[in-house]
């Protein structure tokens, strides 16, 4: 069962295609929970959950808010209902997205949209790796890997897929890779940890965001991050929509 969290019109906010209109459908469910990340969503009855800043598309806590959908139409459906009159970009976000590949709705709205000429971006931790022989539709998407690094507070194992991040760089239609930064976490071991990354896929753009849930935590982690990359020679990715619209959901 696929489970729809929200949907949205909005721009993109991060990576490559930062500023495109896009219609973001955002899953329900995760593999992992990044607590370093620091992020806080509070349950009904005043529970803390720690984690990243979808906390609420991540944690089962929050199931009883998600829609859940039988049948591919019911997605066709929520996209026409924008009534756009070009292709606009598709993000599939989360949570994280690739934990539907196998399901058959799931595969079947994503063979509509790229059979119309949209363009879809994956936001995805790069640990689950879709059939691209079974379901040759994934070969023409863009996926955004943000394979979380030391500060996620995630298990090395749990975390780095080597095979995965190999696989979609190969596969995909295009790929990249997207890393959240604190700016505490700016030190020689991160130079390490992106190097071992990014050689399982060294042909890859790289670019570096800051951590956070917030307008006042991205501005926290932003200038040196910036500094980082002017350094490295990566390319800084802005969280506009936290910028714009601060913690508001939906955006």
């Amino acid at each position: 069962m696929i489970y729809l969290v929200e949907h949205f019109y909005s721009i993109q906010g991060e990576g490559k295609y930062l500023g495109r209109p896009s219609v973001f459908f955002r899953f329900g469910g995760c593999n992992l929970t990044c607590k370093g990340f620091g992020c806080r969503e509070f349950l009904p009855d005043g529970t803390e959950l720690v984690g990243c800043d979808t906390l609420y598309a991540v944690s089962r806590e929050f199931s009883k808010n998600w829609v859940p959908i039988k049948n591919s139409s019911a997605l066709v459906a929520i996209l026409k209902r924008y009534d756009l009159d070009f292709c606009v970009d598709i993000v599939f976000t989360g949570g994280e997205p690739l934990i539907n590949a196998n399901d058959k709705e799931f595969v079947a709205f994503l063979e509509y949209l790229v059979h119309k000429g949209h363009r879809v971006t994956f936001e995805t931790n790069a640990t689950i790796l879709p059939d691209f022989a079974k379901y040759p539709v994934y070969k023409e998407c863009v996926y955004a890997l943000s394979v979380k690094l030391a500060n996620s507070l995630e298990p090395y194992e749990k975390r780095i897929k080597p095979e995965v991040i190999a696989k979609i760089a190969l596969k995909a239609k295009e790929a990249f890779f997207k890393f959240s930064i604190d700016k505490n976490s700016i030190d020689a071991s991160l130079d390490t940890q992106i190097e071992e990354i990014t050689s399982y896929a060294p042909l890859l753009e790289v670019y570096c965001m800051p951590v956070g849930g917030s307008k006042k935590m991205v501005e926290h982690n932003t200038l040196a991050l910036i500094e980082y990359v002017k350094a490295k020679g990566y390319i800084y990715s802005d969280r506009l929509h936290i910028r714009i619209w601060d913690e508001n959901k939906g955006v």
